[in-house]
């Protein structure tokens, strides 16, 4: 099939639509993707890309065709919203000829935020009779609310009508958990085009032997390291992090190492200086992906955190797929989906979202478990992962899905 993958997030940036893409072209497939500056998490764009430079680029074989639009920035929530709105605004006006004389079969996007990727490829579907295949990974308005804390109608009624606008132009919307799929058709989505369809780890993501003189041991602290790996923002629920490492204060081997960054990350360094957990909270900044199942693999157990809202309880972290497919014990403060899949799994423990003195408790009863049974832990949650979140099942699902939408749009054009 050719292709065409419209993505707000592409490399350079870490993000799992760059595997998906390299799989699919491996299994033959013709894939172009449509994508902006390179620009998260920093919010200032890659060196050597820009409004005229690099607007075009291979990736692993891979055509890349890119567009000028406003980066994050550090302005807060006007610094995203002008960021989302140039994206969807120039990404509609110019994709019609940027991607002209490029025949596709189906567009495919990749949306873990915001909603507004969808608006250049409803652009290619309506001109181009392309089925539209829409993925996911974050709720729109409620991540607004729960995540950016606008509680304006003023705004979140102009959101919900476009959100529904979309909505009711996919052809196929796939979630990433179960939960979301009351949201979704809510908002427009037709219940029998909408189909659940969870994230699998990277291929990266395996259980390792690190070697004792490995540089990653030597970054982190002796100890029992508990290890939070990835974005530093406000859906991560840092304030119960830092409450439950002080509440933890006292076991000085006992440490919460973090590595990654993100909007809090300033935030979280204060708070620690503030609090003199230095001596138990660790960041450690960001590193490449590929090196961050060695990190895991250092680590005595692995922690995943979300903010208490509703929106959380029917999300499944991305996060805990990586974790599992590593083979090590996971501590969550997680609600509902991602709290089920601990437990049906036995890969850990998990305790309510926001209760930092449960997040406390559990650490310190995770820590005081044998090597043995933390390894235990960490097998079965390999074990559900291969069952569950098999990356080349999912594949060949997802390939059914895109020639599916293919057959039915050739069938109303007959």
């Amino acid at each position: 099939m050719r292709i065409l993958l419209v993505t707000q997030y592409f490399w350079p940036e870490n993000f799992r639509i760059n595997e998906l893409a390299t799989q699919l072209r491996d299994r033959g497939h013709e894939i172009t993707v449509f994508t902006g500056l390179p620009n998260y998490p920093s919010g200032k764009i890659f060196p050597g890309y820009g409004f005229c430079r690099r607007l075009r680029e291979d990736y692993r074989g891979i055509p890349v065709i890119r567009f000028p639009h406003l980066p994050r920035g550090d302005r807060g929530f006007l610094g995203m919203a002008a960021n989302f709105v140039s994206f969807a605004l120039l990404g509609s006006l110019l994709a019609p000829f940027l991607l002209r004389g490029r025949p596709f079969d189906v567009i495919f996007v990749y949306e873990p935020s915001p909603i507004t990727v969808g608006f250049p490829a409803v652009v290619m579907r309506a001109l181009r009779k392309i089925p539209l295949v829409f993925w996911v990974q974050d709720l729109w308005p409620e991540s607004l609310t729960s995540a950016g804390n606008i509680r304006s109608p003023w705004i979140l009624k102009p959101v919900e009508r476009m959100v529904r606008f979309l909505y009711r132009r996919f052809d196929r919307t796939l979630v990433t958990s179960r939960g979301f799929v009351p949201s979704v058709v809510r908002h427009g989505a037709p219940q029998d085009r909408v189909e659940y369809y969870p994230q699998s780890a990277e291929r990266v993501f395996r259980p390792l032997e690190v070697p004792p003189g490995a540089p990653e041991r030597g970054l982190l602290p002796m100890g029992f390291v508990l290890l939070f790996g990835g974005n530093i923002g406000v859906s991560q629920d840092f304030p119960t992090i830092l409450e439950a490492a002080e509440l933890t204060r006292s076991r000085t081997d006992l440490h919460w190492v973090i590595i990654g960054s993100g909007r809090m990350e300033d935030w979280v360094r204060e708070q620690v200086a503030a609090r003199r957990l230095g001596k138990t909270v660790h960041l450690l900044g960001r590193h490449p992906l590929e090196r961050m199942p060695r990190f895991f693999a250092c680590a005595d157990a692995l922690l995943v955190t979300l903010k208490r809202d509703p929106i959380y309880g029917v999300t499944l972290p991305a996060k805990l797929q990586a974790y599992m497919a590593c083979g090590r014990p996971v501590l969550a403060a997680l609600d509902g989906e991602g709290a089920q899949v601990i437990r049906e799994s036995g890969c850990g423990l998990a305790v309510p979202s926001g209760d930092p003195k449960a997040l406390a408790e559990a650490a310190l009863r995770l820590a005081s478990l044998s090597g043995e049974e933390r390894c235990s832990m960490g097998r079965r949650g390999r074990d559900y992962c291969s069952v569950h979140f098999d990356p080349e099942r999912l594949l060949l699902r997802l390939e059914e899905i895109l020639r599916d939408a293919r057959v039915e749009e050739m069938h109303k054009e007959a």
